[in-house]
């Protein structure tokens, strides 16, 4: 396919253990050559977690630009740029700070990684990224209903969906199952770190799955993150009433739905802008008023 051809945006994905990004192809959900993926440093503060960010995506446009001009053609238009990340993001500012250094509380991040980017980023939930793409590319495309997708990762993220429309923000890996935060036995690193079974892991997975499930009745659960790719391992061990599904995209459903997000919110913001200009331009310069009289000097 040539480069003109393709929508082209920049997925980020930031997590408790790894920052991932690719180049999109928003038409068809598929990566536009390499996928970086570096360590998340430690601590997780945001000056390095933006600043290691920064550097991915400058490696990003330089590989897709030196790959341009390798085959003669045009640098790549990228349109866009996303960032998922793990807590709640309202008008730009992390809320919570779970599975990353507490200084992201409160935090204005969109604007820090678009100081990075030295282009505007748009910033979206992590869990609310992937949800996007899969229900766009994925096990969740022309499904309608109530559509909860999990990732299953250093936490566990929620993306809900009602017919196919993004109720952003909700964090269900927190909610309180025997009397814990679930993640904390249901997250994928939960069964590394304890040491746990496929099996055993699945008992705690499925005791979140049950209480998700009396809440919120949905028609389709989808788990994501890594260790969807080794869905066989645990989802026969699963008994919840509703269908579970294994995600589609697996772990590169944050980078594309976060390119996805980034490249609709700056076309918004670019249309905006632009009916904005056209208005001010539009607008008859005022007329000058009637002369001012001339105020005769005191005499002595």
């Amino acid at each position: 396919m040539a480069e003109g051809a393709r929508l082209l945006a920049i997925g980020v994905d930031v997590g408790g253990t790894g920052i991932k990004a690719a180049l999109v192809d928003v038409k068809t959900g598929e990566l536009v050559g390499e996928r970086i993926r570096v360590l998340t440093p430690i601590p997780s503060k945001p000056g390095p977690v933006v600043a290691s960010a920064g550097r991915v995506v400058g490696r990003l446009i330089r590989a897709a630009n030196a790959a341009a001009a390798a085959a003669g053609q045009p640098a790549p238009r990228i349109q866009g740029i996303g960032v998922g990340f793990p807590a709640p993001v309202i008008n730009g500012v992390t809320t919570t700070a779970a599975n990353v250094d507490p200084e992201w509380v409160g935090f204005e991040a969109q604007a820090a990684f678009t100081k990075a980017f030295r282009r505007r980023a748009w910033l979206v939930n992590d869990a609310d990224a992937a949800g996007v793409a899969e229900m766009r590319f994925g096990a969740g495309y022309g499904k309608r209903g109530v559509v909860i997708v999990l990732t299953l990762g250093t936490g566990v993220g929620s993306g809900i969906f009602v017919d196919g429309r993004l109720v952003p923000n909700t964090e269900l890996g927190h909610m309180e199952v025997n009397g814990k935060d679930a993640e904390r036995r249901s997250s994928a690193n939960a069964r590394v770190r304890r040491g746990l079974s496929w099996k055993a892991w699945a008992e705690d997975l499925n005791d979140h799955l049950k209480a998700i499930d009396v809440l919120f009745s949905p028609n389709l659960i989808i788990l994501g993150g890594g260790v969807s790719k080794k869905a066989d391992r645990f989802l026969p061990f699963l008994r919840v009433a509703g269908p579970i599904v294994a995600a589609q995209l697996r772990n590169e459903a944050g980078i594309v739905g976060a390119a996805m997000v980034g490249l609709e919110r700056e076309t918004e913001m670019v249309r905006e802008e632009r009916a904005v200009a056209e208005h001010a331009a539009a607008e008859p310069e005022p007329e000058p008023g009637p002369p001012q009289a001339e105020t005769a000097e005191a005499g002595g």
